[in-house]
C-alpha cells in the first residue's frame, strides 16, 4: 500500500536558523526541517559568503509538513512567536540582512494567509511588523554542521 499523504513546504527566516529549526521540529505534523539560505543572488552560497551580507540571502528554515496534521497558519503563528518581527535585519545580538524576518511563500494561498495574519497580528505589537513576505526562490541547504545544530 502506497502512502499518498500530501505534503506542503513552508520557508521562514527568523534570525539565526538553529533555534527555529529546533522549535519547528517539535510541532506535530512537521515531517522534516532543513536550514539553509534563500532570497539572494548567489548560487550555492556558503555560510561564510552569507555572513558577508553581500549575497542577499537570509538564513531560513524550510519545513515539509502534513497539512492534515498542522496548518500553514499554525506554522505562521509559531514563526511570529519565536522571534521579534519588528526588528529590521537583526534578531537579538545577531545583526545583518541574513537575520531578517521573512516569509517565503510557495503559493498564492500561502501569500494570502501570511498577509492576512501579519495584518491581524500588527495590533498586538507596539512597533510595526517589518517581516517581508516574498515569493520563494531557490533554496540552498546550509552546510551539514548547521543541520539539527542544537541536537548535536
Amino acid at each position: 500500500m502506497t502512502d499518498t499523504a500530501r505534503t506542503e513546504t513552508a520557508t521562514f527566516g527568523a534570525g539565526c536558523f538553529w533555534r527555529p529549526q529546533e522549535l519547528f521540529d517539535q510541532i506535530g505534523g512537521v515531517l522534516e526541517t532543513t536550514v539553509g539560505y534563500m532570497g539572494g543572488d548567489v548560487t550555492n552560497p556558503t555560510y561564510a559568503q552569507v555572513c558577508t551580507d553581500d549575497t542577499g540571502h537570509a538564513e531560513v528554515t524550510q519545513i515539509v509538513f502534513d497539512p492534515e496534521k498542522v496548518s500553514y497558519e499554525q506554522l505562521l503563528k509559531t514563526f511570529w512567536q519565536i522571534h521579534d518581527p519588528t526588528q529590521i535585519d537583526r534578531q537579538g545580538p545577531d545583526v545583518g540582512a541574513q537575520y531578517r524576518s521573512v516569509v517565503f511563500y510557495h503559493s498564492e494561498t500561502q501569500k494570502d494567509t501570511a498577509d492576512k495574519l501579519k495584518d491581524e497580528l500588527q495590533e498586538e505589537f507596539n512597533n510595526e511588523i517589518v517581516t517581508s513576505i516574498e515569493p520563494a526562490t531557490d533554496f540552498y541547504p546550509a552546510e551539514d554542521y548547521h543541520q539539527k545544530y542544537y541536537q548535536k
